[in-house]
């Protein structure tokens, strides 16, 4: 019986160890908090620091293969780990996505295109970067953002280049041209040590404060689009000599352009819809890739939407367990806080 080792307890950790329990697979999670939601599902937990290295020897012995649930895994705990046991997805991966001018930067370099941008590392930088771009775009912090965090959005409108350096501590920085998209939608898709990729259907996602709200699948664009979104992935995930799940984040722009925002090495919120709405869901089908299982056909058997359920919607979970067609999936999180996600609900339509 096989062991995964995974980085982080959090709500990706524990659908992770839940999808290796139904293949008969154990897991151990590397997680500082005692409390944390893979916790409740894991076959063990080593409470410590993400590098803690006698944590990390310990997760070694015990484990035949280590994944991780988020991106920001420090790159020497990676390399600690990977001269033990397979670390999958590579290192490479995790160094790229930790850095936005890096990942925008290797996007291009795979004929991947995205929105324009330029490097912020000075105020002069920043007044350059607003010139070059007419005064529009989003100056972001090209580390540890996430959910909207470390960004600041300029509209041409009188905005305080001061004031936005200054927010973003003077940190590195990318500015990133503003793009006028119809919708944003988010590719799901697997490749295994055989090099083979599977993609999911684009979902259509929608965000509220920066964080995702609302996923919708199938997508409403043209099915070329959904063609041109998954030959993206499989460029990416194949450029990166890659095993296991990614999601890519890609603009639909008005002008016809489909550009990617970000990606993300590990699975993705936008696509938990997938454990209600196909056989085989991104986190089976990441726990298979790791472990050298084959990969299959990920086809939906419904249309669907996925609803996150962040802060106060939990007082909606009654509705929704009321709901037909609505699988309801709750995080065990004991408190509910403002801006945190607590579960997610699928509804499901016939196709």
């Amino acid at each position: 019986m096989k062991t995964i080792g995974i980085i982080g307890g959090g709500q990706l950790g524990r659908m992770l160890a839940m999808a290796a329990a139904r293949l008969s697979i154990r897991t151990v999670i590397l997680e500082p908090d005692p409390h944390c939601p893979a916790a409740q599902v894991a076959n063990g937990h080593i409470v410590a620091g993400y590098d803690d290295d006698r944590a990390l020897g310990e997760l070694a012995s015990h484990c035949d293969v280590i994944t991780y649930e988020f991106e920001n895994v420090p790159e020497k705990s990676a390399a600690r780990l990977a001269a033990e046991r397979p670390v999958y997805p590579p290192a490479r991966a995790l160094s790229i996505s930790q850095d936005r001018l890096t990942e925008k930067s290797f996007l291009n370099d795979c004929g991947i295109p995205t929105a324009g941008f330029h490097a912020v590392d000075s105020r002069a930088d920043l007044d350059a970067a607003l010139q070059l771009f007419g005064g529009r775009g989003v100056l972001k912090t090209r580390r540890f953002g996430y959910d909207g965090k470390g960004q600041w959005v300029f509209t041409g409108a009188g905005d305080d280049a001061g004031a936005a350096f200054e927010a973003l501590g003077g940190a590195p920085a990318i500015f990133e041209e503003w793009i006028d998209f119809a919708c944003e939608i988010s590719v799901i898709a697997a490749r295994g040590m055989d090099g083979s990729v599977v993609s999911f259907d684009p979902a259509e996602n929608e965000h509220s404060g920066g964080i995702l709200r609302v996923s919708r699948v199938p997508a409403r664009v043209s099915g070329d689009v959904i063609e041109k979104a998954k030959i993206a992935a499989e460029k990416l995930l194949s450029a990166l000599e890659y095993v296991g799940v990614a999601g890519l984040e890609l603009f639909v722009a008005r002008d016809g352009r489909l550009l990617a925002n970000e990606f993300a090495p590990r699975v993705h919120n936008s696509g938990h819809w997938s454990e209600a709405a196909c056989v085989t869901s991104q986190f089976e089908q990441h726990i298979r890739a790791v472990c050298g299982l084959p990969l299959i056909d990920p086809a939906r058997h419904s249309d669907c939407v996925m609803y996150n359920i962040i802060g106060d919607d939990m007082d909606d979970i009654p509705r929704y367990m009321m709901m037909p067609g609505a699988l309801v999936h709750l995080y065990g999180k004991a408190e509910t806080r403002p801006g945190r996600k607590m579960g997610h609900v699928t509804v499901l339509s016939p196709r």
